[in-house]
């Protein structure tokens, strides 16, 4: 890929419908069409379409293909049952994170990846390093249109685009099927805290489904999502984003993913040693949420403090809409982060914060 800003595939479509582009991970990406605010109220109450292309895809095919993939990655690849997904992340030696992603088991000699877009050819490369057995590692980045449909609204207009019973595909969960007439991987996965669908279409479908999806989530209050709202709805729901809370100097100990690394499979895994180490012996510092007082909000960067004290950094921030009030994540020194509240320097005024590990919004 090379340095150069590229325009999406269904550029044109989002030019049409005002997206206002800014550049984001190599690509000229959709920040938003409307308001931030109006696009995420849409996803929470309605659903909402996100064309989030510039997002990589690497397929690994052949006998050894998923004790290849359950050799870079923390989570337990040989656990899922054919159709099924998993989150988790890939290890440096050292422990800290190459890249948070999304396994998809298509068949025990078939197992896809998505993975960040600003890691693409990190993730790649890395893959490739590790490889061994019978066992063909392709990057598809580049050949497919990937739209999310989200929000409680999202099956019920998917419905009316295929046959496929969309019920059986239940939460991190995928199936190929039919849609809009177009073949698509359809996983019930998403990164908004809300139900939904994301939909893996050759871009030789990608206008088709598109449009199709537009024009039959119209009635229903469907509106295009930009990137800024994408970001304000995960940091509701309380998702890490790589760069922010996930990096090459972060572990997933620390970071409260230890749900996804299994030091016990059958597989041993790059890091694995360290991420034991790491484990017994407590990481130093956790990451936390905060509900922020007043309207001040935190940016990444900023210091938390403890007194005087400087006890951790806030890594992502923003306004919650459903809650109408600052939140922000951010990591806390270990002796700190069963404080009920601390103090954060928001453009040199400190903040309250009081602590949490939930998520901010929680769909009922």
């Amino acid at each position: 890929m090379s340095d150069e800003t590229r325009a999406l595939p269904l550029a044109t479509r989002h030019a049409d419908l005002g997206a206002r582009f800014a550049p984001f991970a190599g690509f000229s990406m959709p920040m938003r069409y409307s308001s931030i605010k109006e696009e995420h109220l849409a996803v929470r109450r309605a659903l909402g379409l996100f064309d989030v292309s510039h997002m990589g895809e690497i397929e690994v095919v052949g006998a050894d293909a998923v004790s290849l993939v359950d050799s870079v990655v923390t989570n337990d690849c040989s656990a899922l049952d054919i159709g099924q997904a998993m989150y988790t992340v890939m290890c440096h030696p050292d422990g800290n994170v190459v890249d948070d992603l999304i396994v998809y088991k298509l068949a025990e000699d078939r197992v896809f990846i998505c993975v960040n877009a600003s890691n693409r050819a990190k993730d790649l490369a890395h893959i490739l390093e590790h490889s061994r057995g019978d066992a063909t590692i392709t990057d598809r980045g580049d050949d497919f249109v990937q739209l999310a449909i989200q929000g409680p609204l999202a099956a019920q207009v998917l419905d009316t685009l295929t046959d496929h019973d969309l019920s059986s595909i239940t939460f991190f969960r995928c199936a190929e099927i039919t849609l809009a007439g177009a073949p698509v991987l359809a996983a019930r996965t998403g990164y908004t805290g809300e139900d939904g669908f994301e939909l893996y279409i050759p871009v030789e479908h990608g206008e088709q489904v598109f449009d199709a999806v537009s024009a039959a989530g119209a009635p229903h209050g469907l509106l295009p999502i930009g990137l800024g709202a994408r970001d304000t709805l995960r940091l509701e729901a309380r998702l890490h984003l790589y760069g922010n809370e996930l990096s090459d100097s972060i572990n997933p100990i620390e970071a409260g993913l230890s749900w996804v690394v299994k030091l016990d499979k059958s597989t041993p895994f790059v890091g694995q040693d360290a991420l034991r180490s790491i484990k017994s012996a407590g990481p130093g510092r956790r990451l936390r949420g905060f509900h922020c007082e007043g309207r001040a909000i935190p940016r990444p960067g900023c210091s938390i403090y403890a007194g005087d004290e400087v006890v951790g950094v806030i890594t992502s921030g923003s306004l919650s809409y459903m809650l109408d009030t600052p939140v922000a994540l951010g990591y806390v020194d270990i002796e700190h982060v069963k404080s009920e509240s601390l103090e954060i320097d928001v453009r040199g005024r400190r903040v309250t914060g009081r602590l949490t590990t939930k998520p901010f919004y929680k769909t009922t």
